[in-house]
This record gives structure tokens, C-alpha cells and sequence, in this order.
């Protein structure tokens, strides 16, 4: 989309999303912020809908931008053990109808029912999320312990054909850099979080924060711009495997915007070349034996040992201005419980259902867990600051 048209569209949704706070002003002290918990391998946001209000539990996407739930009555759906939102419940609720900008902004992701209500279809790698458009209003806590509300548009999900979320899951909140994003709705210009790592304890939670006070800073925080409209694209120059440097292409030529941030899929996806030079250097830095002719792991590169600090090589992601290093807890991990596999957690995009543009790669959460991650949506850069999550 042509940038002046997405600047009328911000503007159009900054006009009409208000938002209003319960009891006291958001500031530098209060800064809106509610707890992550790793179900699986997703990092899933706790948010209130409606009055009274219901606990959601959305996978905190900044590869999307629509925030959507299931409802009632929900057919093709997948299992959730958190009680599904009934908007005749709600005082708040309202449907959205066909002539509001907040349903013209969905653009092809929308149709109008013939009682002039929006309704919203979206699509992922995973499933797609598919019922009404609507109004609600959203409750998060805050740091001060008092609770923030804001009036935002929503998806009430009456089909989610696909998905495999089972458990704790009610939907997606998106945090990209839309006008529909959770983040644009809520008026925020910036927000952070840290992801814990992948097999921590679910009671032990990461955190997210919007606004004013959230910003990443202090020693140890590296920066580096994005771009890109509706999502966060970083320009990746190369990774170093220890101290050898495997440039993303074999010319040394990088385009600018190539790697997506994406919170809410677990791995760092590369393109086929780049992934398979980078793991011909992984190999030769790891001295023991890989495990070879496995059907269940398939062309993955895996080992019956643990790999940690000791033994597995450091990487470290050159981007644009900022240098990231990853250690082995978040390049390696086990995807099977039952086995003593430890595999690589980086993966060739062509091995899986993504669908991003023409050689680009996708930093997904598995390799953000442990760093306390800053966007900055006026400034359009993302920082990173080496943090335990698991401490915070």
C-alpha cells in the first residue's frame, strides 16, 4: 500500500479509537503492563474483555496486526480450557458496521453481512481466524496495580479452522505496526517485552509494557531500524558462528528490510542458501557427532547431547548498526520431550509453511526469549538489551 494512503488510514483510526483509564492517568509511573506465559512454544499476553470483564489469552504477535478471540457460539474451533467470551454478556459489546472506518480499514479482510454488519476473515501460516468485527473494551494491569482500559476494535472469532492452540490460548493479540494493532489502538508510540525462554515453566512469565516508560535503555542495548508498513522488518547482514562470519548472501549483497520480527512464531527462519551455509559452520564448531538417518527428525540438524555454553558455538546476528550474540539456549532446544534430541532451533523457510517475501527471513521468538526487546514506533527502530526474563 502506498504510504500517503497508510498515513490517512493511521490518521482515520488515531481520530476515532478514544481511549479511556480507569481511575487515574497513564504515565510514566503507570505504564500499562500485563504478564506473558510460554504455553508450548507461544508466549500468550492476558488482556479483559467486556463488562464484566473476561480473562483472554492471545498470542502476542508482532508478525499480525488484527487482536482476536473466539466466541460464542464457536463451531469450527479449536479447544480452549479458559471460558470462551460471550459478547451477550457484555454491557460494552457492540458490532461494527459496514460503513465504519474501522471496517473499511480491514480492506480485503473484510465483507458485510446483509445486516450491514463487518465481518472479518484473516489468514495465518497456521489457520485462519474468521466472525464478527467488533467494539469492546480491553483491561490490562499496569505497574502501578491499577487497571487501564481502552476502547478498541476486535475480532469475536466464530471460526478458527486450522489452528492447533489447544490449552490456554483464546486467540491472537496483534502487535505489528498497523493501524489495527493492538499498539496503534491503544494510542502507544512505543512498546518492550522479554519472552522467557523455550521450555521454561509456565509460572514463570515474561513481560510486556506499552508507552511511556517502556522504553529499553541502559548498558548492553544495541538498536537498529526497521522497515516496512504494517510489520517490523530488520535488515540482517550475517550471522558469526563463533568467529567465523557467514554473510546472508553468498554476493555479500543484502537488501535492505530482509528479516521479519515475528513474537508469535518460535523460530529464526532463514532463506535455503543462508541457512545451509550456516549450518555447515554450525557442524564443524560442535565436536560431537550429529544424529543422522532419523525419520522423525528428518534433515534437522540434532544431537543426543546437550548443547550449552560449553560445547556449542555463540551466534551472533549482525543487523543493521546492532550486533545480537545468542547463546545455545536459544539456538538449541529439545522439540521432543520424550527423546534426548537437542536441535538446532534455527530452520530453512523452505521447510515450512511461511510466507513471507521473496527472500526474506523471519526472527521468530525462540531466538528473542532472554532479551528485553524495544520498539519504537516514531523512531522505527528495535532494540535489544541481554536480560533473564525468567527474573523479571
Amino acid at each position: 500500500m502506498a504510504s500517503s494512503v497508510r498515513f490517512h488510514l493511521c490518521f482515520l483510526v488515531a481520530s476515532i479509537l478514544s481511549y479511556y483509564v480507569i481511575g487515574l492517568l497513564v504515565t510514566a509511573h503507570n505504564v500499562p503492563q500485563t504478564q506473558l506465559t510460554l504455553h508450548k512454544d507461544q508466549h500468550l499476553m492476558k488482556v479483559s474483555i467486556g463488562t464484566p470483564p473476561v480473562d483472554i489469552y492471545g498470542t502476542a504477535d508482532t508478525g499480525s496486526n488484527l487482536v482476536w478471540t473466539q466466541c460464542l457460539p464457536c463451531d469450527a474451533c479449536f479447544k480452549q480450557i479458559h471460558p470462551m467470551f460471550d459478547s451477550k454478556k457484555s454491557s460494552t459489546y457492540r458490532k461494527i458496521s459496514c460503513q465504519s472506518e474501522e471496517c473499511r480499514i480491514l480492506l480485503d479482510e473484510a465483507t458485510c453481512s446483509p445486516q450491514n454488519i463487518c465481518n472479518y476473515k484473516t489468514g495465518y501460516a497456521t489457520g485462519l481466524s474468521k466472525g464478527v468485527w467488533s467494539k469492546e473494551k480491553v483491561t490490562i494491569n499496569s505497574t502501578s496495580g491499577q487497571a487501564v482500559s481502552f476502547d478498541i476494535a476486535f475480532g469475536c472469532a466464530h471460526n478458527t479452522g486450522g489452528f492447533h492452540y489447544e490449552g490456554h490460548a483464546t486467540g491472537t493479540i496483534g502487535l505489528g505496526a498497523g493501524p489495527l494493532s493492538f499498539v496503534s489502538q491503544i494510542g502507544s508510540k512505543r512498546f518492550s517485552y522479554c519472552l522467557v525462554p523455550y521450555g521454561t515453566d509456565p509460572s514463570i512469565t515474561g513481560k510486556i509494557s506499552f508507552g511511556n516508560g517502556s522504553e529499553v535503555v541502559g548498558d548492553g542495548v544495541v538498536s537498529t531500524p526497521y522497515v516496512g508498513g504494517d510489520q517490523y522488518y530488520l535488515t540482517l547482514e550475517g550471522i558469526s558462528v563463533g568467529d567465523t562470519y557467514v554473510p546472508f548472501n553468498s554476493s555479500g549483497k543484502v537488501s535492505k528490510g530482509n528479516i521479519c520480527m515475528d513474537s508469535g512464531s518460535p523460530p529464526l527462519t532463514l532463506p535455503p542458501d543462508f541457512y545451509d551455509r550456516l549450518v555447515v559452520e554450525v557442524k564443524k564448531q560442535i565436536s560431537i557427532d550429529p544424529i543422522k538417518n532419523d525419520t522423525l527428525l528428518g534433515t534437522r540438524l540434532c544431537y543426543r547431547t546437550e548443547i550449552t555454553n560449553e560445547n556449542g558455538p555463540i551466534l551472533t546476528v549482525h543487523f543493521e548498526g546492532a550486533d545480537v550474540e545468542l547463546k545455545p539456549i536459544q539456538t538449541f532446544n529439545r522439540p521432543v520431550k520424550e527423546y534426548e534430541y537437542y536441535c538446532f532451533a534455527i530452520t530453512n523457510i523452505a521447510n515450512t509453511k511461511l510466507d513471507f517475501k521473496d527472500g526474506a527471513g523471519l526472527y521468530g521468538s525462540n531466538v528473542q526469549a532472554n532479551f528485553l526487546i524495544g520498539y519504537d514506533l516514531e523512531t522505527k527502530m528495535v532494540s535489544f538489551k541481554p536480560t533473564d526474563c525468567t527474573k523479571l
